[in-house]
């Protein structure tokens, strides 16, 4: 029950920092909107940001799981296991009203004030581009990409403009940036 209640409060959490921010959101809000007590808040999260950094393990769990599922499918070609991560985090963002990334995010509004959260997204960042990476290099190992291709760097430039073109698409509200950065990066990268 007790590992219910977290998850319920995380799950919720995770909805409405994607949706208001950190700093907009309040604590009450979340457990009014999932009907739990402030005492099993503070059972589980020492604080708000103990909290919020949690929230950002729980989306990583999933961020890990669509990464799982997209980059160890062997049926396709390692680029396109890659695009089909990004393209299937486009349609979770088209879901939730193009709101984009969490990390993205709280790592705008929160890296110039804090710097447990700054270090946190980065590092969220890095492990991403570091399991995209692994694909590049099976890429290049096949001929895909061009052999002095470095993957660390091409996964961490494919991640810098997702996330850019995230933050386009959640003030548009509208998928065509990333839509097109996606068709641009894997013409050029493989051209």
């Amino acid at each position: 029950m007790a590992t219910d209640t977290k998850q319920l409060l995380l799950q919720q959490g995770m909805t409405m920092l994607l949706r208001h921010g950190y700093h907009d959101l309040g604590i009450s809000a979340v457990l009014e909107a999932t009907a739990i007590p402030k005492g099993s808040f503070y059972h589980h999260f020492n604080s708000k940001e103990d909290f919020g950094l949690q929230a950002i393990d729980l989306y990583m769990e999933e961020v890990h799981a669509g990464l799982d599922h997209c980059l160890g499918d062997k049926s396709l070609a390692p680029l396109e296991r890659v695009r089909r991560f990004f393209e299937l985090s486009e349609e979770k963002y088209r879901t939730e009203g193009y709101l984009g990334c969490l990390l993205g995010g709280l790592g705008q509004e929160l890296s110039g004030v804090s710097e447990v959260f700054r270090q946190k997204v980065e590092q969220c960042f890095f492990e991403i581009a570091q399991r995209i990476a692994v694909s590049l290099e099976e890429a290049i190992e096949r001929g895909e990409l061009a052999e002095n291709t470095d993957p660390q760097k091409l996964a961490e430039l494919l991640v810098n403009c997702w996330e850019g073109a995230a933050l386009r698409t959640r003030l548009r509200r509208d998928p065509a940036p990333l839509r097109e950065m996606l068709d641009f990066y894997f013409r050029m990268a493989s051209a």
